[in-house]
């Protein structure tokens, strides 16, 4: 058969032959082959062509894929996959990628932990459940994982934390707030503990009582609509209890509460 067209297509080379046979080919294709306009192929010749067509386009695939950001070895196949490659090329493309070092799933977990220590803020286990999510397995990231420690970023986390809640809520809410935001960002208890007795967690007495005149007066305004009496008042006294305030401060400050 004869090539009677020879079309650049975007990325690809659309080629025509006198049989009206079409074919997507890449350049590294056309290149490789020899490939012109009025050039007769064999039905081996172009087997050996569009195989080798498919691994090249796989590859830019891939190429152009980890060209904005690193990839792991399961985000390539997933991507390869969505583009309709084979399963026999996807294979051949990553074990070449591996071999020359453009996807690294070991290098990858260590850039992401490394980056994290010096400017992000998440714990051990979101590191590790965002890991596992692009395709690592939890055995190789327990491996590496287990060599860093998080304590300066649950240290920073922490302080960051601190300086958020500390005039918004009193001693024991602030405690819980700092512990419960650690711990969604993936810190151990050991580390959050640790963390907690660096903070300058003192109770400032002044501001409890206006944090907790405060806090009144908005459920006031929110209970006094629907309740009078005691009940108002019991209310009121368990509004302030899940608020974090204690109960010696709340009855000393509003003695009348408990008459």
């Amino acid at each position: 058969m004869k090539i009677t067209k020879i079309e650049k297509k975007k990325r690809l080379y659309l080629l025509e032959f006198d049989n009206l046979k079409k074919i997507y080919v890449t350049e590294d294709t056309i290149v490789r082959f020899m490939l012109t306009k009025g050039k007769s192929l064999t039905e081996n010749e172009l087997v050996d062509i569009e195989t080798f067509a498919q691994e090249s386009y796989a590859k830019d695939l891939a190429l152009y894929y980890i060209s904005f950001q690193a990839r792991t070895e399961n985000e390539i196949q997933q991507y390869l996959k969505k583009h309709d490659i084979t399963e026999p090329i996807i294979i051949k493309v990553v074990s070449h990628l591996k071999e020359k070092k453009w996807i690294d799933d070991d290098l990858f977990i260590k850039s992401t932990i490394e980056s994290n220590l010096n400017h992000g803020d998440k714990g051990p286990k979101q590191i590790k459940q965002k890991l596992f999510q692009k395709g690592i397995t939890l055995t190789r990231i327990d491996k590496l994982l287990e060599n860093y420690d998080f304590q300066n970023v649950s240290d920073r986390i922490a302080n960051k934390a601190f300086k958020k809640y500390y005039k918004k809520y009193p001693l024991n809410q602030l405690k819980l707030k700092i512990k419960t935001f650690l711990a969604q960002k993936g810190f151990s208890t050991e580390m959050i503990t640790i963390s907690l007795k660096k903070l300058p967690l003192e109770k400032d007495e002044t501001q409890e009582k206006n944090l907790l005149d405060k806090e009144l007066e908005k459920q006031y305004r929110k209970y006094s609509k629907k309740y009078q009496g005691y009940e108002l008042k019991q209310r009121l006294i368990q509004s302030l209890f899940r608020k974090g305030f204690g109960y010696d401060d709340i009855k000393s400050r509003y003695k009348d509460f408990f008459e």
